[in-house]
């Protein structure tokens, strides 16, 4: 590779903006600007003595260790706080908070969904800042940001005040997923994405959030437990802000901690994922490409559908177990085993989906058929059925797994950095959209039995089946359209230049989806 930053990469060349073409298209790549991916513009510079030493399995595993040891848990602990602030709303509204802030009728719901809109307005400003900036220093921000949201709330005393921080808080909150998603794209190989995933991005949250709020339900202060809960958590997230900060580096070739050597093996080893690693350049025809393809609409679909059950579980949980008849502390230790639960059996399907190629959208819609039953039980069961309406809540949680394992895919079948942000927003926006009408899947004048709740949250798990086989057999027919014009030479590992092109996956004649 040439060490001139203006030279045009030998496979990175893009069709002219003005030509048009149909979804699907492989297109033949010409010259559109001089920009490139931060990884290519390292690899132009690195002391090729560096490059030219093979690397070794031994050396290979090792930097992995290092990868997983280090960044699996600094972006677990940031998506768990994330939850934490949703799920902890629930914890609070049986130890005084509906009470103390006077909500009346269904301003409870509103509250649980107005989180969701904030989500929703910034979600598109925000993936243009995940473009814009340092994708590390964003994160650690946010994190900052809505941990002072977490301390406001404790100061709330209306509708009103809890309305207006959750609105902020859900602004805060957009790029955190996205972000999370980049940096398991920038990490970790294709094949490796979705256990990783699976231990990031799970329930745990619960099992914090019980744990801390038995403890401050244990405690004998003048302030009110679910204001000293807010107070608590919101002071761990600001703490978390300064570690992301320091220790979260914003791509592979920015770690400070990381030799040039490792830098190199880490690049080498995400090379065949054949996505890129990141541009700061927009472009705009990368984001046209992405609301032109019909995949990306199905995804978005599947998370519309599969989040309306979160959505509404994550505002009603512990109502819902009050209602079975427990207690207030004892319903904060009832909701543990729900995220060990969902944590176990997603790390499951992950292990699963790691090992057998182009088996995700199968497993999703498989898994999805667990929960359904669940649904049914809740719906049907007798009020009085305490114990088997327990277990069918808690098993219902299996759900969050067929979602975990879901964000993979728009991670492994997007490249170019402009069409994998629009991705992603599209993704996560469709996310917030089933988290908003979640909640108000649990009307006031259904409690305790929510029978409509339950009827609402299995129509919607029928609609993600479908629309995850659709996308799945959409992936499937396009690479065999591949192989049936390119031939089987595309077998053959790509050039760094290729895999580190900001091109997108329609134009990488190479490119085949995972499904």
């Amino acid at each position: 590779m040439s060490d001139d930053k203006g030279a045009t990469l030998p496979d990175a060349q893009l069709a002219p903006e003005h030509e048009s073409y149909k979804t699907g298209d492989i297109i033949e790549p010409r010259s559109r600007d001089g920009g490139k991916d931060v990884a290519a513009l390292f690899l132009a510079q690195l002391d090729p003595a560096i490059a030219a030493e093979p690397i070794s399995k031994h050396e290979a595993r090792r930097v992995l260790w290092k990868i997983d040891l280090i960044l699996i848990p600094l972006i677990m602990v940031t998506v768990v706080l994330a939850a934490i602030d949703k799920v902890i709303i629930s914890n609070a509204a049986i130890y005084g908070m509906k009470k103390d802030t006077h909500l009346k009728g269904n301003q409870y719901s509103w509250v649980g969904s107005i989180f969701y809109f904030g989500y929703l307005a910034f979600e598109y400003p925000a993936a243009l800042l995940i473009q814009r900036l340092p994708v590390a220093k964003l994160y650690a921000g946010m994190v900052a940001g809505w941990a002072v949201m977490m301390l406001c709330t404790a100061a709330t005393h209306n509708f009103a005040g809890l309305a207006t921080v959750r609105f902020l808080m859900g602004m805060l909150e957009a790029s955190v997923f996205p972000i999370s998603s980049i940096l398991t794209v920038m990490w970790w190989k294709t094949s490796e994405q979705p256990l990783r995933v699976a231990f990031w991005f799970n329930q745990l949250s619960s099992v914090f959030s019980g744990l801390v709020s038995y403890g401050i339900g244990q405690t004998n202060t003048a302030l009110a437990p679910w204001r000293l809960l807010f107070l608590v958590l919101g002071g761990f997230s600001l703490f978390w802000a300064v570690v992301l900060y320091f220790f979260l580096p914003d791509s592979p070739v920015q770690c400070w901690y990381f030799s040039d050597r490792e830098k190199f093996v880490c690049l080498e080893r995400v090379k065949d994922n054949n996505t890129g690693m990141e541009d700061k350049t927009i472009k705009w025809y990368q984001v046209r490409e992405c609301l032109l393809d019909p995949k990306t609409w199905l995804l978005a679909l599947f998370s519309l559908a599969q989040n309306i059950p979160n959505g509404g579980l994550v505002t009603f949980s512990a109502i819902i177990v009050t209602g079975l008849g427990y207690s207030p502390l004892v319903t904060t230790v009832l909701g543990i085993p729900t995220g060990v639960l969902a944590t176990v059996w997603q790390i499951i399907l992950g292990f699963i989906a790691a090992n057998v190629k182009n088996s995700r959208c199968a497993i999703i819609a498989t898994a999805n058929l667990v929960p359904m039953i669940c649904a049914i039980l809740m719906w049907k069961l007798p009020r009085e059925n305490q114990h088997g309406l327990l277990a069918a809540y808690y098993v219902f949680y299996t759900y969050w797994a067929p979602y975990v394992l879901s964000t993979s895919l728009p991670m492994a079948n997007t490249s170019g950095h402009s069409k994998k942000l629009t991705m992603n927003a599209i993704f996560f926006l469709a996310y917030c959209t089933g988290n908003i009408i979640g909640p108000q899947v649990f009307r006031s004048d259904d409690a305790p039995s929510y029978s409509r709740g339950y009827e609402g949250l299995l129509g919607c798990l029928v609609v993600a089946i479908a629309s995850i086989i659709a996308y799945g057999v959409l992936c499937r027919w396009e690479n065999h359209r591949r192989d049936q014009k390119e031939g089987p030479q595309l077998d053959a590992e790509p050039s760094e230049a290729a895999a580190f092109s900001d091109l997108t996956d329609h134009e990488k004649r190479a490119f085949r989806y995972t499904y």
